[in-house]
C-alpha cells in the first residue's frame, strides 16, 4: 500500500508486477492454444501488445501529470508562505 510518504510499499509494488505477468502471459497462452486460424490469433495478438502498450503510456501521463501538480502546488505553497512570512500587519505604510 501507500505510506505516510506517498511511496509504494515493496510488497505492493512485487505484487502489482507479479499480477501483471501472470496476467499478460496468461492472456498471451491464451492466444496461443486458442482453436482459430493463425490470421485470427495474429490479430489478437497484436491487439494485447497494442492495449498492453497503451496501458503503460496512459499511467506513464497519469503519473507525470500529478507530478507536475504537486511540483505547482508546493510553488504557490512556497510562495504564499514567503507572502505571509514578509507581511507584517503593524508595519505603518510607506
Amino acid at each position: 500500500m501507500v505510506d505516510s510518504a506517498g511511496s509504494v510499499s515493496a510488497a505492493f509494488h512485487l505484487q502489482a508486477v507479479l499480477s501483471f505477468g501472470i496476467a499478460l502471459a496468461a492472456v498471451v497462452v491464451g492466444v496461443i492454444y486458442l482453436p482459430a486460424d493463425p490470421w485470427v490469433r495474429a490479430f489478437l495478438a497484436v491487439a494485447v501488445l497494442y492495449v498492453t502498450t497503451s496501458a503503460f503510456t496512459l499511467a506513464k501521463t497519469v503519473r507525470d501529470k500529478q507530478e507536475r501538480n504537486t511540483v505547482l502546488s508546493r510553488v504557490d505553497q512556497a510562495r504564499l508562505e514567503r507572502l505571509l512570512a514578509d507581511h507584517d500587519p503593524f508595519r505603518p505604510a510607506a
